[in-house]
């Protein structure tokens, strides 16, 4: 039997202290033909709910994970094997099949956090994979490393990957001292000499992504290539209306149907992801943090800074992603930099593209950045 004929199924690791998962509904029917990218099965974890895409192509040929069950990452849910395997072969498989240790997994991993003193002030970040080339993941307005979750592994197999909270988000401090886009770009640089990156593919979701251009614009020495992910400051248009009842929501009632913008599966806003949200807006310093960043950049419901506008003279790699449900940045954005930019839109996903279309983001981005290697 060659391991080909048979792949596992398992319960994907999403995010850097995701340690189980509960499935709670299959997608497909046993004996279904399954290809590269399809919608396996439902599965919930403390901070989203998702669904489990397939990695591999072959027929279902075992449904293990029951339904409203809870099991620890990596462990079998089913079974894909091609039609010359027999029943004896892939019962013999599931038998055999162990899933690794939770603690030899961490063990292998290392730090789930680490952090990193700035001038401008201290930053958590993030580091996967150990690889020559450096990618850095930048997220946007109100998130934190963990808008990353679907992402910062797989692309972690050839390179060295660093998520890290901006200054004011996340677990990192606070305090803003130059809320501008130039001020944010500076405080990315600081981050990348204290962990001693010399120069990086820097990847952007929506704030990001104009943090990103900005950077490769003020130190391009510094930017190997650009992945621009739903990204600001490509046009001055944005929803100043979820970003105004972002800044201002204060109960789970209020924030959630705010956060369902960002989805077109509105159901992937689960309880847990409205409550963490809530409680990081709650947190001392962050109402003003928030408050300075949307005055300076989103001011009259416009974007203010639009780095994109100079970037077709940047003689650098450049792609860019969009969800064409975008409720947030308008997709037709993704048309600005035509000519200079490979452009993917990516139908049925919005504005977290990368968690909404995780294989196919993922899929671009590693081919992105092997080839500006």
């Amino acid at each position: 039997m060659t391991e080909s004929r048979i792949r596992p199924i398992v319960m994907p690791k999403w995010g850097l202290s995701m340690s189980e998962g509960k499935v709670t509904g299959w997608l497909m029917k046993l004996g279904a033909t399954v290809k590269v990218g399809d919608e396996l099965l439902e599965v919930e974890t403390e901070k989203i709910a998702s669904v489990v895409e397939a990695g591999d192509q072959g027929t279902l040929r075992r449904i293990i994970g029951e339904p409203q069950t809870v099991y620890p990452v990596k462990a079998l849910l089913g079974v894909l094997a091609d039609d010359e395997a027999s029943d004896s072969e892939i019962d013999a498989y599931v038998a055999s099949y162990v899933t690794p240790a939770a603690a030899e997994e961490e063990e292998e991993a290392g730090p789930q956090y680490l952090v990193a003193e700035l001038p401008s002030g201290t930053v958590r970040y993030a580091k996967r994979g150990e690889g020559d080339a450096a990618i850095v993941l930048i997220h946007g307005l109100g998130g934190d490393l963990d808008n990353w979750l679907f992402n910062i592994d797989a692309l972690a197999k050839r390179a060295s990957v660093y998520a890290l909270d901006l200054p004011g988000h996340g677990q990192s401090s606070k305090t803003i001292a130059d809320p501008t886009l130039r001020g944010l770009a500076r405080a990315l640089i600081q981050f990348m000499d204290e962990v001693g990156i010399e120069d990086a593919h820097l990847v952007g979701h929506s704030l990001g992504g104009a943090i990103a251009m900005q950077t490769a614009l003020d130190a391009p020495d510094r930017v190997r290539s650009l992945a621009l992910i739903g990204s600001a400051g490509l046009g001055p248009e944005i929803n100043s209306g979820y970003i105004d009842a972002f800044v201002t929501a204060g109960s789970r009632r209020e924030l959630k149907p705010v956060l369902q913008h960002l989805f077109a599966k509105k159901e992937l806003v689960s309880r847990q992801l409205v409550d963490d949200v809530l409680k990081y807006k709650r947190l001392d310093g962050v109402d003003e943090a928030l408050r300075k960043l949307t005055s300076s950049l989103f001011t009259g419901g416009r974007q203010q800074a639009l780095p994109g506008a100079v970037l077709r003279d940047a003689d650098i790699p450049i792609m860019v992603i969009w969800g064409e449900d975008d409720e947030i940045i308008p997709a037709k954005h993704a048309a600005t930099l035509i000519g200079k930019a490979r452009t993917h839109v990516i139908a049925g996903a919005g504005h977290m593209v990368q968690m909404e279309a995780a294989n196919a983001v993922n899929a671009l981005l590693e081919e992105h950045v092997g080839a500006g290697r």
